[in-house]
């Protein structure tokens, strides 16, 4: 393994720096190629042409980026900046890795809140707020998997995000002095 990612790593990551502009972007992918490599067992499973293999995993890695970029676009696009800062500011709360006595008691706070608020949204509006907001999935494989267009789908996150930004209104300008 080490051999193979001494002899490919300069030209990797020539190729991924072509057409990715990102620094950070590109580490990710080239990360990520090399990653896909570890979990396959060489010994088990050869690959024949291991150089094409790394670039087309490099290749769709890109692609995948890519994707998800525009996508994430249009549904910054789709609501505005004040939606967005919202989500950002509570975002950033909920998942910093601050540990402090204080961090924390917040966000338990937020995290009380939060729960009763979206316990006050319709299924399908908590439902795609969770997957996209809390779990990271994409519209598109959302839509994949439930068959709703992702049209709809930004349209009840939408709604889900002005109502959570009704019912937190309070908690918010609290802590962010709005």
């Amino acid at each position: 393994m080490s051999d193979i990612f001494k002899k490919y790593q300069a030209q990797l990551k020539s190729y991924i720096a072509k057409r990715v502009s990102r620094q950070e972007d590109r580490e990710d992918i080239f990360q990520d190629v090399f990653y896909q490599l570890s979990k396959i067992d060489l010994d088990e499973n050869p690959i024949e042409q291991i150089s094409s293999w790394l670039y087309a995993v490099a290749r769709n890695k890109i692609i995948d980026k890519s994707r998800k970029k525009r996508e994430l676009s249009v549904t910054v696009n789709m609501e505005s900046s004040e939606e967005d800062e919202f989500l950002v500011e509570l975002t950033d709360l909920l998942f910093d890795e601050d540990s402090s006595p204080e961090t924390e008691y917040l966000k338990s706070l937020v995290w009380v809140e939060l729960e009763e608020a979206l316990k006050e949204l319709p299924t399908e509006q908590r439902t795609v707020f969770e997957l996209t907001e809390l779990e990271g999935i994409s519209f598109k494989e959302i839509s994949e998997s439930t068959g709703v267009t992702v049209n709809t789908l930004i349209s009840r996150k939408r709604y889900a995000v002005l109502h959570l930004r009704n019912k937190l209104s309070g908690i918010y300008n609290d802590l962010f002095g709005e």
